[in-house]
């Protein structure tokens, strides 16, 4: 193994995808009591795509990750590791390998990582940790949840805000400038009750004296403002400390790429930081809350329109149940593309 030991981070391509399917906000208030005006005026969603019974998370983080290594030029047995960031595996053992394997990866180490919807930004920064150490060459992070199969279709609360989908790019070792500049990492497990989707045990009796506890998770709970309130505040101060590690001040940020959660907050992180509306990047319309996967979508499409140009400097940050949250301050570097996505 050729060995690029202090190597630079370099991003060379990115993808995404999601199901056909839709349920745009008209259709929704079928389903619970709400209203296309209700909804988009409080949330900026319109409608969520969302998987249907024979669609898999391996299927649709797949097709996100062929369309990232056919934008870096690389085929798959190019990929040296893959990271999958999923909250809704297909297998409770992880779906990295799968994904492995449905795309011939067949050198790469795979495996999953669990931090909701901040998932994405940590792993990129752990990516970039194996690159940085020589480790390996080219590496695939993919974020992809399908929280359609954990939503409880009858709490408008939590139902509105869902979708399903995928987003991936690929990281490559380099000798000249690092293009992922800093990064800042954050939880706090007392404030988990905010935002989760709980086992709930069910006991039972294998001998007179010994029990365990088998039953299966339930549906995502959420308190929507403990989470608004928790946002607003943390995700500007993380980007701050990631601004700081990257010797950039928030002026120099061409883009504000955050997790896609609630139109409100992007707007709020953005005022705080004093970023103009033009520079914060937005896709919640089409997609709502796709958790892990809605940083990689929102920029795969920023770059394939040709917003994102080569050298622009992003600012992602990513925030969810754990509670996590963390920025990552990385430069484009791949030629932009002029083309329609088609998922």
């Amino acid at each position: 193994m050729v060995q690029y030991v202090n190597a630079g981070v370099a991003f060379v391509g990115c993808g995404s995808a999601a199901p056909v399917g839709y349920l745009d906000n008209d259709d929704l208030s079928r389903v619970v009591d709400t209203s296309d005006e209700w909804i988009a005026s409080r949330t900026g969603i319109r409608r969520r795509h969302l998987a249907a019974a024979d669609e898999s998370l391996r299927a649709i983080a797949t097709q996100a990750a062929q369309n990232a290594l056919a934008m870096a030029d690389l085929t798959a047995m190019d990929v040296d590791l893959i990271i999958l960031a999923t909250s809704t595996a297909d297998d409770l053992f992880g779906s990295a390998s799968q994904v492995q394997a449905e795309l011939g990866a067949l050198k790469a180490v795979a495996f999953d990582l669990t931090a909701a919807c901040s998932g994405f930004v940590f792993a990129l920064v752990t990516a970039s940790q194996f690159i940085q150490t020589g480790v390996y060459r080219n590496v695939l992070v993919i974020g992809a949840d399908v929280l359609s199969r954990w939503v409880d279709w009858g709490d408008r609360r939590t139902c509105v805000l869902f979708g399903d989908g995928a987003g991936a790019v690929v990281l490559q070792a380099t000798d000249e400038d690092t293009q992922l500049l800093g990064f800042e990492l954050r939880s706090d497990g007392t404030q988990n009750s905010c935002l989760n989707l709980a086992y709930q045990p069910q006991p039972k009796e294998l001998t007179d004296t010994i029990g365990v506890a088998q039953g299966s998770f339930q549906p995502l709970t959420m308190n929507g403002q403990e989470v608004y309130r928790f946002a607003v505040k943390r995700v500007p101060e993380v980007i701050e400390k990631a601004l700081f590690r990257s010797d950039l001040s928030v002026d120099q940020i061409d883009w504000l790429l955050l997790h896609q959660a609630n139109q409100r907050i992007l707007d709020a992180v953005a005022d705080r930081l004093k970023i103009p509306s033009q520079k914060v990047l937005s896709n919640m319309a089409e997609y709502g809350n796709t958790s892990a996967a809605s940083i990689p979508l929102a920029l795969d499409e920023a770059v394939r329109r040709g917003d994102i140009k080569p050298g622009d400097a992003i600012a992602a940050a990513g925030f969810g149940a754990g509670l996590t949250w963390g920025a990552a301050i990385f430069r484009w570097g791949k030629s932009a593309l002029r083309a329609e996505i088609s998922h």
